[in-house]
């Protein structure tokens, strides 16, 4: 849901002194305004955005504490929603999250409060690092560089409009979806199915082993030809990574 809130002024009607309203022109209504933003939350998340708030405001005034623990609370979110999904391996997006929090330390004096809360500004920053970081290492991911720069500048517009956290992560998951649904698609179906017992929800090996009725050692190397192929379809090559 967005936060955004139209700030249209509106006064009373007003009349000159000697003027009357026309029997035939009634005047009509104001309009019922829009009740703000803050007056559509429930009060569990009115209270969590504004003990961010103030967490915010000491962070911005210096605090490295509160700044610590704002990335402590929403890094795990930025890595698991933002960073992997499009950094395809975990060392490269957790060497983007530390770029993130370097990048966020030096910059947050800039952040200004817009009521939603600071994940989806901290996204714009993870985004940008994101991309920086695909157009150098040009590794296999579910974004090319054309893909990240489309998506951190709709993260950039989101910004601008206050989506809430909740909105943001189903704006990422889902895009990520879609490439990943594409990429499975597009390879033997054998092969897509380990990746979604195995990798997608998270099956153990002997799960997993069952649902394709082979053995242990044979979905490793089944999983392991999956990944190379996966790896093809998202525009990398099938070798090994270095």
């Amino acid at each position: 849901m967005s936060c955004v809130v139209s700030n249209v002024a509106w006064s009373p009607l007003r009349l000159h002194a000697h003027a009357r309203p026309s029997i035939l022109r009634p005047v009509t209504a104001a309009p019922t305004p829009v009740a703000p933003f803050e007056q559509r939350l429930d009060p569990a998340r009115l209270a969590e955005l504004e003990a961010e708030r103030l967490l915010a405001e000491r962070a911005k005034a210096g605090d490295r504490r509160a700044l610590a623990e704002i990335l402590r609370k929403f890094g795990p979110i930025l890595y698991r929603s933002v960073l992997l999904p499009r950094l395809g391996s975990e060392a490269v997006a957790q060497d983007a999250l530390g770029d993130t929090y370097v990048r966020v330390v030096e910059k947050f004096a800039q952040f200004e409060w817009r009521g939603c809360g600071v994940y989806p500004w901290l996204r714009v920053v993870a985004m940008r690092i994101a991309l920086d970081s695909l157009r150098s290492r040009k590794r296999e991911t579910l974004f090319d560089p054309d893909d990240l720069a489309r998506a951190a500048d709709a993260a950039e517009r989101d910004l601008d409009q206050g989506l809430d956290l909740k909105l943001c992560e189903e704006r990422d998951r889902e895009a990520a979806k879609i490439k990943l649904d594409t990429a499975l698609g597009a390879i033997n179906s054998r092969y897509a199915l380990a990746i979604r017992l195995r990798v997608l929800e998270e099956k153990s090996r002997e799960e997993a082993a069952g649902s394709l009725g082979v053995t242990v050692s044979t979905l490793d190397v089944v999983l392991h030809r999956a990944l190379k192929a996966l790896k093809k379809a998202l525009g990398g090559d099938d070798s090994e990574s270095p």
